[in-house]
This record gives C-alpha cells, sequence and structure tokens, in this order.
C-alpha cells in the first residue's frame, strides 16, 4: 500500500513517528515543522529558530520515509494521484492530509501563517519597525503582541472584534504596553500600511494579521466534502466522508459529528488516532477532550494558565509551558 502523507504539521510528525515498515512517502514545502507553539517565544528572543523546528527530513529518514520538498497544487482523487507546483506527481493507494490553514490577510498585512514566510519577513523588517498592529486577539494573536512589545522597540496596538479580553490578559497586555482596542473590528489595510476600523484610519510600519482561519483554496477544488468554509469533512476516524482512502488532521480538517477549536492542542492528538488508522485493520475513534489546558505566554519569561475555568499567573507558567514545549521538540529528534 502507497501512503502519502500531504504536509508535515503536528499530526503528521506523530505519525512519522509511529510508522514504521511502510511504502510511505510525504510532502512538505520545507524540510522543517515550525511549532506554532514557541513562535511567540522566538519572537520575543527566548529561543533560537532551530529550538522551535522538527527536522522533517531527519525524522522522515529515521521512519525509512521519503522526503519530497514541494508544494500540493490539486489533489487528483479520481486518478489517485498528487499534482504539485511543479508539475510532477504521485500516486497513492491512502492519503492523509495535515496541511494546517492560512490567515485571511489582507494584501498589505503581513500574515501569520504560513510560519516560514511570517518568521523570514519579520526577521528582515523588525529592527527598523517603530509601530506594529496585530490584527485579532485570540491566543496566536495576544501571545504575537506581547513578544513584539517585549522583543522591540515598537509600540505594539491590538485590534479585536471582541470585547475586553479576560482580566488576568487585560493586565499583562497593559503592563507589556500593547494598546488594546476591543470591540474594534478592522474592515481593511490599505497601502502604508494603514489599518482601517471603523471612522479610524492609524499608519503603521507593520500590520500583523492573526484574524480567522482560511483552508487552502485546492482543498475546496478536490471534490472532498467540505465544511461551510472548505475545510475538509471527516469522520471521528479522520476519514474523508466522502472519500473514505483520504484522511484529514489538524486544522484543515473539520470533525462532522465533532467539531473544535482549531488548534496544535487537539492537532498532536489527533496523530496518535491518525497513525493507528492509516496503518489498516479495525480503525480506532477519535474523540476530542472536553477540556484543554491553556498556556499563554506574556511577552517575558511569564505565562497565564487557564484550565476550565480556573486560572493563575506567573514566571512559573512560563516555565512549565517552556518545558512542555521542549519535551515535546525534543520527542522527535531521536527514534522511537
Amino acid at each position: 500500500m502507497r501512503l502519502l502523507l500531504l504536509g508535515g504539521g503536528h499530526a503528521h510528525a506523530v505519525v512519522l513517528r509511529q510508522l514504521r515498515g511502510v511504502d510511505l512517502t510525504l510532502v512538505s514545502p520545507y524540510p522543517h515543522h515550525t511549532y506554532s507553539g514557541m513562535l511567540p517565544g522566538f519572537i520575543a528572543g527566548h529561543y533560537r529558530l532551530d529550538d522551535i523546528r522538527i527536522d522533517l527530513a531527519g525524522l522522515a529518514a529515521r521512519a525509512g520515509a521519503k522526503l519530497v520538498i514541494g508544494r500540493v497544487a490539486a489533489l487528483e482523487i479520481a486518478q489517485g494521484r498528487v499534482r504539485l507546483a511543479d508539475g510532477s506527481t504521485l500516486e497513492y493507494d491512502r492519503a492523509s492530509l495535515n496541511l494546517g490553514s492560512q490567515a485571511a490577510a489582507p494584501a498589505q498585512a503581513l500574515a501569520a501563517k504560513p510560519f516560514e514566510n511570517f518568521i523570514q519577513r519579520w526577521r528582515e523588517a523588525k529592527d527598523r519597525v517603530k509601530k506594529v498592529a496585530v490584527v485579532g486577539a485570540g491566543a496566536a494573536g495576544v501571545e504575537l503582541a506581547m513578544a513584539v512589545a517585549y522583543g522591540t522597540t515598537a509600540s505594539v496596538t491590538l485590534y479585536s472584534d471582541r470585547p475586553a479580553p479576560a482580566r488576568r490578559i487585560a493586565r499583562a497586555l497593559e503592563r507589556n504596553g500593547v494598546v488594546l482596542r476591543s470591540s474594534t473590528p478592522v474592515t481593511a489595510v490599505e497601502p502604508g500600511p494603514v489599518v482601517i476600523a471603523g471612522e479610524s484610519r492609524e499608519p503603521f510600519d507593520l500590520a500583523v494579521w492573526t484574524a480567522g482561519a482560511a483552508p487552502l483554496p485546492w482543498l475546496r477544488e478536490s471534490g472532498l466534502a467540505t465544511d461551510a468554509q472548505g475545510f475538509v469533512l471527516v469522520d471521528d476516524r479522520l476519514r474523508s466522508v466522502s472519500h473514505p482512502e483520504v484522511f484529514a488532521a489538524g486544522d484543515c480538517a473539520t470533525l462532522r459529528d465533532a467539531p473544535h477549536p482549531k488548534s496544535g492542542v487537539y492537532a498532536v492528538r489527533h496523530g496518535d488516532v491518525l497513525a493507528h488508522n492509516l496503518r489498516g485493520g479495525e480503525l480506532r475513534s477519535y474523540v476530542p477532550q472536553r477540556r484543554a489546558l491553556a498556556l499563554i505566554s506574556c511577552g517575558a519569561r511569564y505565562a497565564i494558565a487557564e484550565w476550565n475555568g480556573w486560572s493563575a499567573e506567573g514566571a512559573w507558567a512560563w516555565r512549565w509551558k517552556d518545558r512542555i514545549d521542549r519535551r515535546w521538540i525534543a520527542g522527535f529528534s531521536t527514534g522511537v
């Protein structure tokens, strides 16, 4: 059986660590995977780039898998093949998609995803920007805003279409000098960039966009069943509901009967079930956890911990998060 893994995200990293002895090919635009949970720490200056990356090339080699560096252009289901951006094709008997999502950013903003492009653009710009806007106040936007404020001399404004955040997060933003514009949806970003929010027009040196998650456009064109947004619709075994030879996990997938947030916390757990089911035989169901621990980094080596209505904060929470993150990355550097 020819097994094709498209994308080197959290779930497929777990699959590569667990699967052995199969005809396995991984397709990824890069020979590494950047771990989203440590990206704010890199921006703040706590980590080197190598600290926050999984070596997909080494991981594939230890799994006996072939690594193809390329970008997927189309999934041709009727032919059982994938077409890459360079025109080459790869055939499969069973395929798995772990392609993540992209930020639905206007052209004048710097999208936080894909991370590789964001990191390159950020490294080119960070020493010259004095005024930065971050659009979107989910966990990613809050962490990036505080990381930029801590790691640079730039002033940072965080735009949110939501009401004021939880008290601990609001205080952390204030301590870092981040100006919070709550209940202020951004309607456009014009050249400059100039951020347009209602009647307000404010110029910045850089506008970072973290708001919303959009699917890769070719997913809807593939013929796979998708949800209203265009993410692959899967059953509880992480199989496409329309094409059972195709699996999907992580942000690019939506569980039909148990939708849950698009977050790395869930994608990692997808990986264990996915690895089992891709082997063949009796399939296992994925059951999303009802609650997830959130550890929100706050610029400095300081974090907020949240669990099922409970919260606390301090340097100890950052050390806790740091140990979890480093241990997770280290788990992919050696064989199982």
